[in-house]
């Protein structure tokens, strides 16, 4: 495929230099001189100075062809208007941006920018996975399609403690797509019995997690 990078920082730079190695072709647009001069020496031609917020930038670069485009500078304005053209302007099926402060998430969801990259809410849900919060983390949540995947820890005190899968009472909308005990993760079956101390992942329905906890973790 034909992808446009939006900024030559270290991750703009290391994601043009991946999708290079994997055979995709790129072009990787920086607004900074001295920045673009020092990337031009690696990556030549596949590099272009630039300022992508600008129209004919993008022209140049060929946004009309490119199947996606990628904006990860560190100005959320900027990657916020260059997703924004690429898709409403150029009918770029596909945009990816970086936020770079979580506080503008949600700017971007209302302007239908999605996905959306944040190292810091990444980082949290990692923490979470760690140290998880009343036994509920979130794993993935997919806007378009409305629905979610989150993980819970049983608790001993659970409804869904030492019951057959097929015996759980869970809300409409939602599913055990798998079970991690002891280190290890399985594809549960009907029969499968839920225990105490199972990490259990369910997709489901956007809005069901406050009917989706009490079944695992009541507490």
């Amino acid at each position: 495929m034909y992808v446009i990078v939006v900024g030559s920082g270290k991750v703009g730079l290391n994601l043009t230099r991946e999708l290079i190695a994997k055979g995709h072709e790129v072009t990787l647009l920086e607004a900074d001189r001295r920045r673009y001069l020092v990337v031009e020496e690696e990556l030549e031609h596949a590099v272009q100075y630039g300022d992508a917020t600008e129209l004919w930038i993008l022209e140049r670069a060929g946004v009309q062809r490119a199947d996606l485009v990628v904006a990860v500078t560190g100005d959320d304005e900027d990657n916020m208007l260059v997703c924004q053209v690429a898709k409403e302007k150029y009918l770029c099926e596909r945009v990816i941006a970086r936020v770079n402060n979580p506080r503008n998430l949600q700017h971007f969801k209302l302007l239908g920018i999605q996905p959306v990259v944040s190292a810091t809410d990444l980082i949290l849900r990692l923490i979470e996975h760690e140290v998880p919060r009343y036994g509920l983390v979130h794993l993935l949540a997919l806007e378009e399609e409305r629905l979610e995947i989150i993980e819970l820890e049983v608790q001993e005190s659970a409804p869904a403690a030492a019951k057959r899968v097929a015996d759980v009472a869970l809300p409409q909308g939602s599913l055990i797509i798998s079970v991690l005990r002891d280190g290890r993760g399985f594809v549960p079956t009907a029969d499968t019995v839920v225990e105490a101390g199972d990490q259990v992942l369910l997709v489901l329905d956007s809005g069901l997690e406050d009917q989706i906890t009490p079944v695992f973790a009541p507490d």
